[in-house]
């Protein structure tokens, strides 16, 4: 890899790509689970802060927060047993997934403001680059990808 400064090209020595930051917690689905996932989630954004320098805002963090905490809240009400929050993230992008037991695949309802509850796909889909949803052999994995550099 090469560095471009003033002009002059400069060998940096760092031609093998660097490993994404990778953490994993699994949960039991009892009270204070969410709590616990998004206080997971904040520790990884502040590890990717300093170990990824990624330039992450206030309001990058707020929404990453919310998109851990919707799909596992999503995962805690509607599967029969534990699931697993998984963390990815570089400079320029997290990805969050969430397996769970359940193989029933969530729904995304319409936009209504008059309709109580039942948003989070929604409100997912707003803040993630890209979402997916796919069945494994003990449930489902949903991960939704977001951008850091707000593209």
């Amino acid at each position: 890899m090469t560095e471009h400064v003033g002009g002059a090209v400069v060998p940096t020595g760092f031609d093998v790509p660097v490993e994404a930051l990778r953490r994993a917690a699994h949960y039991t689905g009892e009270p204070g689970c969410i709590a616990e996932a998004r206080s997971f989630a904040a520790l990884f954004v502040e590890q990717l802060r300093t170990e990824w320098c990624a330039m992450i805002d206030d309001r990058v963090r707020d929404e990453l927060l919310l998109v851990v905490s919707e799909l596992v809240t999503n995962a805690d009400r509607h599967s029969n047993g534990p699931y697993i929050l998984e963390l990815e993230g570089t400079d320029t992008a997290v990805t969050v997934c969430v397996c769970d037991s359940s193989a029933a695949l969530p729904h995304r309802f319409p936009r209504d403001p008059q309709r109580i509850g039942r948003h989070g796909l929604e409100i997912v889909h707003a803040l993630a680059a890209r979402i997916s949803v796919e069945r494994v052999p003990v449930g489902k994995r949903v991960s939704a990808v977001l951008s850091l550099n707000g593209e």
